[in-house]
């Protein structure tokens, strides 16, 4: 599990033009942001996201719910990083899930992490979006996207440490 920014501010990516042709790329900064939550399975390839407008421990618990709420049949084990939000004494772990904390400033060992340049290079690579409507848009798309595709999640999430575990 992690979450993610995303909004009008962007960073032009590399891509691919004609030989000869000096590509245009629209760069913005406009400092309007929202944040994807999201969860994966690196055994199967499922996924669970909710767009919330911060990243503090009102918009995490109410993520942690409705993860909680949609795999209600299953034991979930949470891995998240040292986030304060995460680590909020208020915060109320739903029963049937576990959170394991990562190392500090141990980033890749978090599978979230890698979708999350999933998402940025097919959705929103090199695009100026005029408003935080289009940036929902964007991350509804993305969403289904994943949501669709769990043999593309399973291949980004499915590190060796994690899959020799199971």
């Amino acid at each position: 599990m992690d979450e993610a920014r995303f909004g009008r501010m962007n960073r032009p990516r590399p891509c691919w033009a004609p030989k000869g042709v000096r590509p245009e790329v629209a760069v913005q900064l406009v400092r309007e942001f929202t944040y994807l939550y999201g969860a994966v399975c690196p055994h199967d390839g499922s996924s669970f996201f909710l767009v919330l407008p911060s990243p503090d421990r009102t918009c995490f618990q109410i993520f942690l719910n409705a993860l909680a709420k949609k795999f209600q049949r299953y034991h979930l084990l949470v891995v998240i990083d040292g986030a304060p939000s995460h680590r909020d004494a208020s915060l109320r772990v739903p029963t049937h899930t576990t959170l394991l904390r990562l190392p500090p400033y141990a980033p890749e060992l978090n599978p979230a992490e890698n979708i999350w340049d999933e998402i940025r290079e097919k959705f929103f690579g090199n695009i100026a979006l005029k408003s935080m409507e289009a940036v929902d848009a964007k991350l509804n798309n993305a969403v289904l996207y994943c949501s669709k595709n769990k043999a593309i999640i399973k291949s980004i999430a499915s590190f060796p440490y994690i899959t020799a575990s199971l």
